[in-house]
């Protein structure tokens, strides 16, 4: 979370039963043989997401649809824009209405939401008119919409803006901490973020101020650590609100898989949770680490580098995303494509 809170109205979908498209993939050039050859999925799609419980949605011309690791279409393209797999089911749009579908692509939700949220903690959100509430698998409200706006469950709680006041309440609609913040965030480790005035600190599920509000910038726990901003600069704080690494940083990231992403200047490195450099600053730009691995650019070319910093697969995409159920997507000449994980196989 960067600057000033902004509450944003997430974009939602709705599902349309389709026609089936058959899509024959473009053939390579020859200048682009020596990066495709060893893809599990050659680039073909205009656009892609990542695998998430087995699937994948890609774009081909302008709709899209769902592929497994094999690079076959489960799910034909035939909506305006997907989501990844929650819980066993997607969010889809067609004609600017939302819903979603199995991995079968048949509606699990009868289409028509104006906004829909993943489903998580087995409800999602939706959004009927100027009101949010929240489904269950079925299509039914468990929560009649009310609220301005809403996000997913997060340990058992969501957090849901009523007029200009976030609150959170449980699974069955009932307040457990009344809309009283000018901001908030999901729960994560135990502690969500609030804003109070101008500064942001830090609850418990009692609502309990555990980390008192005085940062300029907040952004979620995560590895028991949360990266916090004072004036310009970022650095780390545990749970009493205590710092680990001072402000120091240009910019940063949660941790993942005991390492955060930071930026010093211009160029993206790597620290660990004592706040050591474990990669020096020396990347155009980074990615989280994945499966061990992650993709960083240096100049034009994305590659993905190890936990030493050492290249694992040389920069030579366009484009690319960390890696996701052992696959990770990447960009060749325009199109999209996948890339096993080295380390796995």
């Amino acid at each position: 979370m960067n600057g000033k809170y902004r509450r944003a109205v997430i974009p939602f979908l709705a599902v349309i039963a389709a026609a089936v498209l058959f899509y024959a993939p473009p053939e390579t050039g020859a200048g682009e043989s020596n990066v495709t050859s060893d893809m599990a999925i050659t680039p073909q799609f205009d656009d892609a997401g990542d695998f998430s419980e087995g699937l994948a949605g890609v774009k081909v011309g302008d709709t899209w649809g769902f592929i497994d690791t094999a690079g076959s279409f489960i799910v034909s393209p035939q909506f305006d824009r997907v989501w990844d797999f929650s819980e066993g089911t997607a969010r889809v749009m067609q004609n600017d209405k939302y819903g979603f579908v199995d991995k079968a692509g048949t509606p699990i939700a009868a289409p028509g939401f104006d906004g829909a949220l993943d489903f998580s903690e087995g409800l999602a959100a939706v959004r009927v008119g100027d009101e949010y509430g929240y489904i269950d698998k079925t299509g039914s409200f468990v929560i009649d919409p009310r609220f301005t706006e809403a996000l997913p469950f997060h340990e058992g709680l969501a957090r849901v803006l009523v007029g200009d006041k976030c609150g959170y309440i449980d699974r069955t609609g009932a307040y457990v901490i009344k809309p009283r913040f000018e901001g908030a965030g999901n729960f994560s480790d135990g502690l969500a973020t609030v804003i109070v005035g101008e500064k942001r600190g830090y609850i418990d599920k009692t609502g309990a101020l555990v980390v008192p509000p005085r940062f300029d910038g907040v952004g979620y726990f995560h590895e028991d650590l949360a990266f916090v901003r004072v004036g310009v600069k970022w650095g780390y704080i545990d749970k009493t609100g205590q710092y680990v690494v001072k402000p120091q940083f240009d910019f940063s990231h949660a941790f993942s898989e005991g390492l955060a992403r930071v930026m010093v200047g211009r160029e993206w490195g790597y620290i660990d949770s004592d706040g050591n450099s474990i990669i020096e600053p020396q990347f155009d730009d980074a990615g989280d680490f994945k499966e061990s691995l992650a993709p960083v650019r240096d100049g034009d070319g994305w590659g993905f580098i190890d936990k030493s910093g050492r290249y694992v697969i040389e920069p030579r995409f366009d484009g690319a995303s960390p890696f996701s159920e052992g696959m990770a997507r990447v960009k060749v000449g325009g199109r999209w494509g996948y890339i096993k994980n080295p380390l796995e196989e």
